[in-house]
């Protein structure tokens, strides 16, 4: 059973970034093998309207990969809980977002 695996926008731009481009490249690979399960969110293809072309590219290439998730009241709920809580500030609400959907759609980790 393939591993559930929240890919925020950075991944995408890593394939381009020296340095984690070997292992962005390889994490594809692997979700291309049917090892990860990759899940996107919307948060994500928004961030994405402002990147390159080329990164926009890799997203839209591993699309048949992917399962599309939907910013749900329980992840908004999620997400405010860490910014009560003051795990992160509000200047990190984005991320937080992405934190919370992964756990709301039961992904084992967060690639970013």
């Amino acid at each position: 059973m393939a591993i559930r695996v929240y890919a925020d926008t950075s991944v995408y731009g890593g394939v381009f970034d020296p340095g984690i481009d070997a292992a962005s490249r390889e994490f594809f690979t692997q979700v291309k093998a049917g090892r990860f399960q990759l899940v996107v969110s919307e948060v994500v293809v928004d961030e994405l309207q402002e990147a390159p072309e080329r990164v926009r590219r890799v997203h839209e290439e591993h699309l048949p990969w992917a399962e599309f998730v939907s910013v749900s009241v329980e992840a908004v709920r999620l997400r405010d809980a860490y910014l009560a809580a003051g795990v992160v500030t509000a200047k990190w609400a984005t991320d937080a977002l992405h934190v919370a959907l992964a756990s709301v759609h039961r992904c084992r980790c967060i690639v970013s």
